[in-house]
């Protein structure tokens, strides 16, 4: 009897540790049911509550204007030259068409792909003849003007902003600013690493000139001319915004009434240029350089007899203005080397190759630098 009471004692705690597990399994399920319910529950809510990403935000321009601008900018357009020219170094592979057509000369520096790009124009200046349509056709998201703060120039951003119906902005590139300019360039297009870059080659490039010309006593400066056009009667005056670099690095002999702002400077004549009795002259391309030594006209004048004159390099673009804008930081460094080579620890080979790295991506060979300095060099 005790034999079957245990037996029976035996199958009920059996069966009462069987109903506990099943109890305990069945738990665990419903448990495990419930947390994955309340997971997705909650993913969902978090994906449903969740802000959508910002498509525009506002950027202030150098001129104080706060323009709504995308956040994620692919396709970019320069206002004209100047900005061209500055937007190329800056972000090529951006550029949804071009103010001008690239010369053969010109692309040689660039992707080729460039050519290809539509020409829209420009918008400012004597012109004025982008091609509204083109820009808008092109998907480009935003105009980039870069140069000189001007009177007026808020109104004129405005419009075009307004015909347009894309946001417009300014950036102010002087030449001791063009840190700041390319900083701001690097925020707008999301290239800070490379805004750094240019900004800062720039700045060491501006403050190593502007340092060895404060040792330079004005007595001891060159007495220079920068002439033009094919007689090299047009000269770039003191106190211009095309003459800053030659202003900066030498004495500019061309003091007149009204300095020109234009590309091609002021008219003057062969008279006047032997009163101001230069020693040194820098010609612009297709000017007289290739002649000047063998007329007669010319030979009385100090830099003529003593063969101090140079012509400026032009590729990509003149180094020293036309246009006035990131190129004339090629022009600060050859220019005072050429007029005080022993003041200067690195030569016109160095900082060139440099430039033309840094800016355009281009390794210059040995013969690339000899063709592009043919003219721009002491003779030998």
């Amino acid at each position: 009897m005790g034999t079957v009471r245990t037996g029976i004692w035996r199958k009920r705690v059996g069966a009462i540790a069987c109903a506990a597990v099943l109890c305990c399994g069945l738990g665990v399920i419903a448990g495990c049911s419930n947390g994955t319910d309340s997971k997705s529950a909650d993913q969902g809510k978090t994906e449903q509550t969740a802000p959508e990403q910002a498509t525009t935000r506002t950027f202030t321009d150098s001129a104080g204007r706060e323009v709504e601008v995308p956040t994620q900018i692919d396709k970019i357009a320069p206002s004209g030259h100047t900005a061209n020219q500055v937007l190329l170094t800056m972000a090529p592979d951006k550029m949804a068409g071009l103010s001008q057509e690239l010369s053969a000369s010109q692309l040689k520096y660039f992707d080729k792909k460039l050519a290809d790009l539509p020409i829209f124009g420009a918008a400012f200046g004597a012109k004025g003849d982008m091609n509204k349509e083109s820009v808008a056709a092109s998907g480009t998201q935003i105009v980039i003007d870069t140069g000189e703060y001007k009177d007026g120039l808020k109104e004129d951003l405005d419009g075009l902003q307004a015909q347009l119906g894309i946001p417009v902005v300014f950036i102010e590139t002087p030449l001791d600013g063009y840190d700041k300019a390319y900083e701001m360039l690097g925020d707008l297009l999301g290239m800070k690493e490379r805004g750094a870059e240019l900004g800062n080659y720039c700045t060491k490039a501006y403050n190593e000139t502007k340092d060895t010309m404060a040792k330079i006593p004005e007595s001891e400066r060159v007495n220079i001319a920068y002439l033009l056009g094919d007689s090299g009667l047009n000269a770039i005056a003191k106190g211009s915004y095309q003459g800053t670099v030659i202003d900066m690095c030498a004495n500019n002999v061309v003091v007149v009434d009204k300095a020109s702002g234009s590309g091609a400077g002021n008219e003057i004549s062969l008279e006047q240029i032997a009163v101001w009795n230069p020693d040194m002259i820098v010609f612009g391309t297709k000017s007289i350089y290739s002649k000047v030594g063998d007329d007669a006209a010319w030979a009385g004048i100090s830099a003529i007899e003593s063969k101090n004159y140079y012509e400026v390099p032009s590729e990509p673009w003149c180094w020293l203005n036309n246009p006035p804008t990131v190129n004339q930081i090629m022009g600060l460094q050859w220019l005072p080397r050429l007029c005080y080579p022993d003041k200067f620890d690195t030569s016109t080979q160095d900082v060139v190759t440099s430039y033309y790295k840094t800016f355009y991506n281009h390794d210059l060979s040995q013969a690339d630098y000899n063709e592009l300095v043919a003219k721009a060099l002491p003779k030998k």
